[in-house]
């Protein structure tokens, strides 16, 4: 692609006030309004400093921030530019903004994850975010290090995390997160945690899941619900706390010595061959696999505490280990195995449980969502700051899935940067038309021109009656 004119005919200037350059944030903050987080914002948050006034318009500007791409305070001016202050009233400028977020107390932000949990349900009942949901849901669970750079961030320390597929040790802050999912629905954030960066992986793991349960329920999650996390999760607190919230669990147990008996005892006429739909790189092997077999066996895990023992299923799948000298002609006399056990009491087959359980990892894609959004920086040295920046990250993603699913069933599942980029970050031109009354003029033949204009009339257009 080249230039069609000389670049030095070409002139610039910034001299039009009724341009807007991210016209889409108009019918997602309308959507926001109508699912009532200005609302709320006000009826919950409560901040004692004089910088805490009007929470309600402060949020609302933090979160039209991040759905327009902000991922520091210093970003949110893109609010005031153009046309922006005609469209949306009550913008404010970020060192107001970053003053509100160091206002903040923990108990601040708990306020502030009740209005996420609130909004979920109303978003839930007004897009199509969960559809399946009263057959089938998931809550996914994991954590994620942020890396800081500061000296004096509060809670930063060194923890694990991996880069590239090697596990390091980075300076930052721990963000856990909950999420909710359907076999036809892309994940939502239910629930989230900032944590000192050195934090251990299940700190904290089972009170979020509880919570987040309950915010599933209310979103509509009517039907069975089964909780799946990595090994990380395996304890009794956590597998308790799920039982209780009236979820079933579905964790990667770790090889301990009981375990590996455990697996020892599984006769071999009890493995069943499975194939997988889509082959699958294994990272250690460093190999494509696309065979297995699968066992179970009951099995009481933790039983070497006092009132902690649970009785539940041990799930196995078994993958041949490869032989790195059968080139030298040092073929294998019997087969050797690699094995990965899951510790659950989910409802359904063996097949079934296994293959749901391998797809927990779809909360890797909320993350990989904020790192390339809100989340690539925490921008505060206070910790209850990045607290509440964690949480209005959690709202945005949230409303701007709602989006995509008004939008399109394809942008239902895209990625947050794909829905700013296809509905979000359009320019348009505002023109007054008597008094009180806007137009925006888009771009003409544009190839989003019918997904859009669906997420305005849902989102803008006379409300929509209530399904009973």
């Amino acid at each position: 692609m080249r230039l069609s004119h000389d670049p030095v005919k070409i002139s610039a200037c910034f001299d039009d006030p009724n341009l807007v350059s991210r016209a889409g944030l108009v019918p997602v903050m309308a959507l926001a309004e109508r699912a009532g987080l200005h609302a709320l914002a006000r009826r919950h948050v409560r901040i004692g400093a004089k910088a805490g006034v009007y929470p309600e318009v402060k949020v609302t500007c933090l979160v039209a921030g991040m759905a327009a791409g902000a991922d520091s305070i210093d970003d949110m001016d893109l609010l005031r530019h153009g046309a922006m202050p005609d469209l949306f009233g009550g913008i404010r400028a970020p060192s107001t903004l970053g003053s509100f977020l160091r206002s903040f107390t923990w108990g601040n932000v708990r306020q502030l994850e009740k209005v996420n949990r609130e909004l979920l349900a109303e978003l839930a009942d007004r897009a199509p975010l969960l559809p399946g949901a009263g057959v089938l849901a998931f809550v996914d669970v994991d954590s994620m290090q942020r890396r800081v750079y500061g000296h004096q961030k509060q809670g930063a320390a060194f923890g694990h995390t991996k880069i590239s597929g090697k596990t390091v040790l980075v300076r930052g802050l721990n963000a856990l997160a909950a999420v909710v999912s359907t076999p036809r629905a892309a994940p939502v954030i239910a629930a989230t945690r900032l944590r000192g960066g050195s934090a251990n992986t299940a700190r904290g793991a089972a009170s979020l899941l509880a919570g987040a349960i309950g915010t599933a329920r209310a979103a509509g999650c009517t039907g069975i619900i089964v909780a799946r996390m990595d090994s990380g999760y395996y304890n009794s607190a956590v597998c308790q706390a799920v039982r209780r919230a009236g979820a079933f669990f579905s964790v990667t147990a770790r090889a301990d010595a009981a375990v590996k008996a455990a697996i020892a005892s599984i006769p071999q006429d009890a493995w069943t061959p499975i194939k997988y739909p889509r082959a699958i790189w294994d990272g250690q092997l460093r190999a494509w696999v696309s065979d297995a077999e699968i066992a179970e066996i009951p099995y009481t895990a933790f039983a070497s505490k006092k009132g902690q023992a649970i009785t539940a299923r041990l799930i196995v799948r078994r993958v041949k280990d490869l032989n790195r000298k059968a080139g030298q002609g040092q073929d294998e006399l019997f087969p050797v195995w690699r094995y990965h056990p899951v510790f659950t009491d989910s409802p359904f087959t063996l097949p079934q449980a296994e293959e749901q359980h391998r797809d927990h990892a779809v909360v890797e894609q909320v993350f990989a969502d904020w790192t390339d959004g809100p989340m690539a920086h925490l921008p505060s040295g206070r910790f209850p700051a990045n607290a509440a920046w964690l949480t209005c990250a959690a709202i945005t993603a949230n409303l701007v899935r709602a989006a995509g699913c008004l939008a399109s069933p394809a942008h239902a599942k895209a990625r947050g940067a794909t829905i700013r980029a296809d509905l979000i970050d359009v320019a348009a031109r505002a023109a007054h038309r008597g008094r009180g009354n806007l137009i925006l003029h888009l771009p003409e033949y544009w190839h989003r021109e019918a997904e859009w204009q669906s997420l305005f009339h849902k989102a803008c257009g006379p409300p929509q009656a209530r399904a009973a």
